[in-house]
């Protein structure tokens, strides 16, 4: 029985390690979010059996578990580079009839030949209309669109588009070579009544579940959701030093399961050669 309860430890340090590598490997992925593993004892007997007389069986993963702790901001000075401060995450759909939705914290957006908002995996970002005044006019998914940076102002194509800006509240603003400034869009800012629920998808992506909930739109900067900091991006949470002390202690637990093993062999090696 020794030898299956330390097996047990064995592959749960192993989940452990594997844990810690993936933290150590993404410490320098744009928005990544570190994981750590939890784990339950095994216990089993019968409803007579004194318990008092039973020893455990082992050890299990009950789940790797994100850490939603905000990364630290790093300027870059470009405009499109955004970065939540706060709770939050952006909304951003893939290109197609079949495109899906998807939440991410990854900001280093860009402009593609169509000129739409795109982020690293090419989806497109998604903004909430507003008014003449800049204020949000609908929160439901039917009210999400893809955000198009115009070449010309809409009422005088032939005033061509200067600049583009991004507040706080995450309301995106064209300035025209005329010096009039008008609102196109607010980034689209989602929150979960459970984060932890949200499935991962890879590059900084999640998608939501039954776990999570659907998402909750709004804009930036009101209650459930954080500020929006353009010409910056968030980096990793993984604290570098922080993991290598884990990945230190995650060895001496794997360490120990298998000199445990090692030694319950020797007893059976013992026992067996009792009668020679």
């Amino acid at each position: 029985m020794s030898f299956y309860t330390s097996l047990s430890g064995l592959k749960a340090a192993q989940s452990d390690l594997s844990t810690i590598s993936n933290n150590v490997a993404n410490v320098n992925t744009t928005a990544f979010k570190k994981s750590k593993a939890a784990f339950g004892d095994i216990f089993a007997s019968a409803p007579t059996q004194n318990t008092r007389q039973v020893a455990g069986q082992g050890v299990r993963v009950l789940g790797i578990n994100q850490q939603f702790v905000q990364g630290t901001i790093e300027t870059t000075d470009k405009t499109l580079d955004l970065a939540v401060t706060g709770e939050g995450f952006f909304t951003v759909r893939t290109v197609g009839t079949g495109g899906t939705t998807s939440y991410t914290r990854n900001g280093a957006f860009s402009v593609d030949n169509n000129r739409f908002v795109i982020d690293t995996t090419g989806a497109r970002l998604q903004v909430l209309p507003v008014d003449t005044a800049g204020n949000i006019t609908g929160t439901t998914t039917a009210d999400l669109t893809d955000l198009q940076i115009p070449l010309t102002k809409p009422s005088d194509p032939t005033i061509q588009l200067a600049s583009v800006s991004v507040s706080e509240k995450g309301i995106i603003g064209a300035t025209y070579a005329d010096g009039t400034t008008e609102p196109i869009g607010a980034v689209a800012m989602a929150n979960f009544a459970s984060q932890d629920g949200l499935r991962q998808k890879g590059d900084a992506h999640w998608e939501a579940s039954i776990s999570s909930g659907n998402a909750q739109y709004g804009g930036a900067g009101q209650g459930l959701y954080g500020s929006v900091r353009s010409g910056a991006l968030e980096r990793s949470n993984v604290d570098i030093t922080e993991e290598l002390v884990s990945l230190i202690s995650a060895q001496r637990n794997f360490q120990a399961n298998a000199k445990a093993i090692e030694t319950g062999t020797a007893m059976t090696q013992t026992i067996i050669q009792l009668r020679t």
